[in-house]
């Protein structure tokens, strides 16, 4: 027994080292939280475990062994939990609905642990000297809710592994793996129990064995760089193409066809290392479904023994075109076309950038491996992004950035960081359609550092193209129907006009005709304070809606920037809760259309006003900067999420203000970018946002 609680004393000094590994970080995600709780309720069970298998007496060992199945009780619910959460950006649907489920197993699970009496007076040695505990109903409704919950639990985990790709895989792998030991053990243990009706003690020792191993698979992931940062996004289907629940099934319909044989011939003493064979069967084929390696030797040996082509190329082409057929954005389809690029050529990193309108920077659009935070920040500069543009122009072939010191090359290692040092080389393509440059697409880290054939290099520049044909049709597909909301609203917003100047008509004939009851005091307060926010309400309709219908004017002429801003801030400084900071610095007067400007400056500064809570603060500023003027507006207010601002926040109509129209950011940027300028956004939920424009100096 003294190996036992060595065993459980070294799980609860890995489960103290993990949870600081995952508490030091400043994020408290519910991953964090539910990982952490999950790893100490193992660690208790293994403890009292250990503590009953070393207990003086009988009343010790069933004390023990009641918390050790209390703790056990609280497994199912935390570990599901976790399983919903842990590297899933979509993960509050999933918890959504998995609520019942949730509830049940964190709320009714424990409740048969606390309040049940799980073990019957029988108490026996089984026919290998150790103690067994016979289990009442209830002890034998939490085993079997238990069981339900190990298998769901390793379902969650088994569709967040098949829906990481590249490098979010390979950071996930050992806790999956982890995890995936420890419970298709308690598998195992679990089916004897309900088998046998009672809990066999020694069942418990290969438990808590099991549990030191997969707790340090845990712990050998937890040293991996970024493996709670990952977002992967698994469909929403619950049985569909699951492997676990395949597995499971066999599994338990083997074991109970093989109780049902020694139940009828009197017995066989090795049925239980029977049973555990079938499952470590099972497990070691799912290890090979899975695994990357064994799927590319498979393919490779197919090829060489076989002559054929490396790749099937009409599965290859309907796979790739069945995956990106349906997506209806640039974010979609770049995201479609890095999984599928990972699947087709093995390659852990690929990364997909676009070049934006003015050929000035690259955006990141999607990756394997890279979050978009890192990634903002390993762009390339405006100068190298020029020599970058003019390579890959010329080349159209993809290219070994690795195999060559120029400085483009250069550039292009520092925006794809290399993860395994023995991946390979990295390629880069460029995507171009219609003889524009829309971006290009990076790919390293290679299973196996398998090296790249002239095969590879043509199907990955088929690919390319392909990509850059349904990047132009999405781009055509969003002015189109950005250009069809535009003439449905004129439409509407003529009719719109027209019933709302009638109204205002209307109120403004009972304003003059209100004197009339000027002897009751009470209604003509009330009365005269209602029409005036009606009549200022829809005025302010009109006004807004009839400045989307004209086409947008723009009259330049000589003035002073900072004036127009002063001017926007007219009444501002009064105003309560708003803590108001100005700096602006000199600016020559240039040219520009002062009206439409002072219209960007009121739309940015009540922006700013709505999203500050009270004691909030703003901060207007000029600057001049490379022959440029900018203008910016800062809060410390709730801030938007990075999704709001890459897809609606300068789109006509699109507004999370619960009384707006949606026109002011979508007019303001028409307002800018007809000055030959531009409106830059930074911006993070919780912290505030700051918007800049740059407006060009001209005499």
């Amino acid at each position: 027994m003294n190996v036992v609680i060595l065993t459980a004393a070294a799980c609860t000094l890995l489960a103290l080292a993990m949870t600081f590994l995952v508490l030091r970080n400043d994020r408290r995600s519910p991953a964090h939280l539910s990982f952490v709780l999950g790893v100490l309720l193992l660690a208790a069970e293994g403890g009292f475990n250990a503590l009953s298998l070393s207990a003086d007496s009988m009343a010790g060992l069933v004390v023990w062994q009641h918390w050790r199945l209390l703790a056990t009780s609280f497994l199912p619910g935390v570990w599901l939990f976790f399983s919903l959460t842990y590297g899933r950006g979509n993960f509050r649907e999933f918890l959504e609905r998995w609520k019942f489920a949730l509830i049940c197993f964190l709320l009714a699970v424990p409740a048969l642990g606390i309040f049940g009496d799980p073990f019957s007076k029988v108490i026996s040695h089984n026919k290998s000297g150790h103690w067994m505990l016979g289990l009442s109903g209830e002890g034998d409704a939490l085993n079997l809710l238990f069981l339900v919950g190990v298998i769901l639990i390793l379902m969650n985990l088994e569709r967040t592994f098949r829906a990481a790709v590249g490098t979010m895989r390979w950071r996930i792998k050992f806790m999956i793996l982890g995890l995936g030991v420890l419970f298709v053990v308690r598998i195992y243990t679990s089916t004897q129990t309900l088998l046998f009706h009672a809990v066999d003690l020694g069942q418990q020792i290969v438990d808590c064995g099991v549990m030191l191993v997969g707790f340090l698979l845990i712990f050998r992931s937890l040293l991996r760089e970024g493996h709670f940062e990952i977002d992967v996004y698994p469909s929403h289907s619950v049985l569909q193409n699951s492997l676990t629940v395949v597995l499971a099934g066999i599994y338990l319909v083997i074991i109970g066809l093989f109780a049902k044989i020694v139940t009828l011939i009197g017995g066989d003493q090795a049925f239980a290392i029977k049973a555990f064979l079938v499952l470590a069967a099972l497990v070691a084929l799912t290890i090979l479904l899975l695994s990357d390696r064994v799927r590319l030797a498979l393919s490779r040996f197919v090829s060489r023994h076989f002559q054929r082509p490396m790749f099937d190329y009409r599965t290859v082409w309907r796979k790739f075109t069945e995956a990106t057929a349906s997506c209806v954005s640039q974010g979609e389809l770049c995201q479609a076309a890095v999984k599928s690029v990972t699947d087709i050529f093995q390659a852990l990193s690929v990364t997909i950038w676009l070049v934006d309108d003015k050929k000035e920077q690259l955006l990141f659009a999607a990756s394997t491996f890279l979050p978009e935070a890192k990634a903002e920040g390993l762009a390339p500069q405006k100068h190298d992004l020029a020599e970058i543009i003019a390579h890959l122009q010329e080349h159209h072939e993809p290219a070994d950035i690795d195999a060559t010191h120029e400085k483009w090359a250069a550039a292009l290692r520092q925006c794809h960081p290399e993860e395994f040092r023995k991946g390979g080389n990295r390629i880069c393509v460029s995507m171009i359609g219609g003889d524009e440059f829309l971006g290009l697409m990076i790919i390293g880290d290679r299973v196996g550092g398998v090296p790249y054939s002239w095969q590879d290099f043509d199907l990955l520049k088929c690919i390319s193209d392909q990509i850059a044909a349904g990047l132009l049709n999405t781009r055509l597909s969003q002015k189109l129907l950005q250009a069809k909301e535009l003439e449905a609203f004129q439409t509407m917003s003529a009719f719109f006009v027209h019933d709302m100047k009638n109204t205002a008509n209307t109120l403004n004939l009972m304003l003059q005709n209100l004197p009339v009851h000027f002897d009751n005091p009470e209604f003509r307060a009330d009365a005269l304070r209602g029409i005036s926010k009606t009549v200022e309400r829809v005025n302010h309709l009109i006004s807004r809606l009839g400045s989307i219908r004209s086409e947008l004017q723009i009259k330049p002429a000589e003035a002073d920037l900072n004036a127009v801003i002063a001017k926007a801030l007219e009444g501002w400084e009064d105003v309560a809760g708003i803590n108001l900071k100005k700096e602006f610095a000199p600016l020559p007067r240039f040219s520009f259309d002062a009206d439409q400007m002072l219209k960007v400056a009121i739309n940015l500064i009540f922006n700013a006003r709505e999203a500050i809570a009270a004691g909030g603060q703003v901060h207007i500023t000029t600057a001049q900067n490379n022959g440029r003027a900018v203008f910016s507006v800062s809060d410390n207010g709730c801030g938007m999420s990075h999704e709001f601002m890459n897809r609606q926040l300068f789109r006509a109509f699109q507004t999370t203000k619960k009384n707006g129209l949606g026109i002011g950011m979508f007019q303001s940027k028409m307002i800018v970018e007809a000055h030959q300028g531009r409106i830059e956004v930074e911006s993070e939920p919780g912290k505030g946002t700051t918007f800049r424009v740059v407006l060009p100096l001209k005499k």
